[in-house]
This record gives C-alpha cells, sequence and structure tokens, in this order.
C-alpha cells in the first residue's frame, strides 16, 4: 500500500523535475524534487499507519541492527558536504 501511494503521489514531480532541468532552471528541478521526497514520506507514513491500525498486522519500523547502522552511514556521509563549507543545508 505504501509503495502504491508513493508511486501516485511521485508521478506528476517525476515528470516535471527532468522537464524543468532540460529547461536549465536548476533551481526549480531541485524545489520539486526535495518537495516529491517530503511529500511521499509524509503522506506513505500515515497511510502504513492507517493501514496497520485497520488490518492489525504487526507494524515493522526497521529497527533491525542493519537498518541502523545504513541510517546513521547516511547522516555521516551527507553531513561530509556541509562540515567542509562547501555547501550549505540548502
Amino acid at each position: 500500500m505504501g509503495i502504491a501511494i508513493a508511486l501516485l503521489v511521485l508521478l506528476p514531480q517525476t515528470w516535471a523535475a527532468p522537464r524543468a532541468a532540460r529547461a536549465n532552471r536548476l533551481q526549480t528541478s531541485l524545489n520539486l524534487a526535495i518537495g516529491s521526497a517530503l511529500a511521499s514520506t509524509g503522506l506513505t507514513v500515515p497511510a502504513d499507519v492507517a493501514a496497520v491500525v485497520v488490518r492489525h498486522p504487526p507494524l515493522v519500523r526497521g529497527r533491525e541492527i542493519k537498518n541502523l547502522v545504513l541510517m546513521a552511514l547516511t547522516f555521516i556521509v551527507a553531513g561530509i558536504p556541509l562540515a567542509s563549507g562547501r555547501t550549505n543545508v540548502m
């Protein structure tokens, strides 16, 4: 269910972001990509929780050690350019 909702949310922005990039509108393309990621997360997580409430299967949140290590590595790798001063949070 979460994948279906994510695909539905991402579809319009998936078309618009490459079009904006081809038109040399980098800021618009980046805004679409970031907005798409936020919308996907913002709509998929509540939909998954609602499905769990309705259907009563166990809610799995990815708390295995492998997932926690991957999340920590993601934060570290994403923080390297920010720490170097060559880029900013935006």
